[in-house]
């Protein structure tokens, strides 16, 4: 026998159990494919064990090999919930089942979750009232929805000698907007532009 086909003969004959897979078909059995790093099965090292039966009930404290067999028995994984404890707490669930659902929290969790983006509006020294108060209102928007704005104002060519006088625009803007809206970051002068972030006011 060479030696391919023995170490194939001693896999199938060693007795392992087969790789636990979610209800998406993924192995889930194996430590680097544990997302949640949840110790399950032989992953779990404590000697002792309290065990929870999938219904609940409290099946006593048990030696780990005990706790193993009594998941197997029960078709399903022995799952360690609370590592603080003394001793540690395991269940007896359904893996796959159990990591489904948490997949489905975190999901659900980052829909209500919002990232801040921050939006920046652009002006120009010789903007009129009327655009101005298009982008105030552009700003406001974004800040209602708790997103940070970026007020930049460009100067080209002999604009830049007279960039001092034109910092009001950004002041009148963010006078605009304190209903709503604070200075997060003072207007600052960064190469041909002048540039001040905005925030949402915290009620």
């Amino acid at each position: 026998m060479n030696a391919s086909v023995l170490f194939f003969a001693l896999n199938c004959d060693s007795g392992r159990r087969a790789p636990i897979r979610d209800w998406e078909g993924n192995t889930i059995n194996n430590r680097n494919n544990n997302k949640f790093s949840v110790p399950i099965n032989d992953q779990i090292r404590d000697r002792e064990v309290r065990v929870v039966s999938a219904e609940g009930e409290q099946l006593g404290i048990m030696s780990i090999q005990d706790a193993r067999r009594a998941a197997e028995d029960a078709g399903l994984d022995l799952v360690l919930i609370a590592a603080q404890a003394k001793p540690p707490v395991c269940k007896i669930i359904d893996y796959g089942k159990f990591r489904y659902e948490q997949l489905r929290k975190e999901k659900d969790a980052r829909k209500k979750q919002h990232i801040v983006e921050i939006k920046e509006i652009r002006l120009s020294p010789n903007i009129d009232t009327n655009d101005l108060e298009t982008k105030v209102g552009a700003a406001r928007k974004f800040l209602t929805r708790g997103d940070r704005v970026k007020v930049t104002l460009r100067f080209r060519g002999r604009e830049m000698a007279h960039m001092g006088a034109s910092v009001h625009i950004l002041t009148d803007f963010a006078n605009a907007l304190t209903d709503c809206a604070i200075v997060d970051k003072a207007p600052k002068v960064e190469g041909r532009s002048m540039s001040m972030f905005l925030a949402q006011k915290k009620n």
